[in-house]
């Protein structure tokens, strides 16, 4: 009678674990899809960069807080969309940045940038400087995914 006692709870035991492992992949593979996003372009984006004497004195401030180091960051007024890219302190001025892309999918916004460093015939300071560039665009109220 021991015998089938043991062999019972043996039984239990597989089982219970067979289950948890089936109910474990289960888990980790639906995880791991990703539906519906899309990375097609719908539309290219109307924006205007906002030099620093437009900004709005509350996107102002946080970009001084956060300009040591490289940020991305989004703000919008109701109105309109803002979307802020920050490369951190560099050693020297001259630097630019381009809009590589700012684009509409059926899912997000996206933006990619690059910063360009300064030419030989750019007069560089050796004084540091934080080049960041805002960008203003319609106000949608959809996933901003920086590149």
């Amino acid at each position: 009678m021991n015998k089938s006692k043991c062999v019972v709870k043996n039984l239990k035991k597989v089982s219970c674990l067979a289950l948890l492992v089936a109910l474990l992949s289960c888990t980790l593979l639906c995880g791991c899809s990703i539906i519906g996003q899309s990375d097609d372009k719908v539309k290219d984006l109307e924006f205007t960069v906002i030099s620093e004497e437009r900004l709005g004195d509350e996107l102002k401030e946080i970009i001084e807080q956060r300009k040591e180091e490289p940020f991305k960051l989004t703000y919008h007024d109701g109105d309109y969309l803002y979307l802020v890219v920050g490369y951190g302190k560099q050693s020297t001025g001259g630097y630019s940045i381009a809009v590589d892309e700012l684009y509409l999918t059926e899912d997000a916004i996206k933006v990619r940038t690059t910063l360009l460093g300064p030419g030989p015939e750019d007069a560089k300071t050796e004084t540091p400087s934080y080049p960041y560039i805002v960008l203003k665009t319609m106000f949608l109220d959809k996933t901003v995914l920086f590149e």
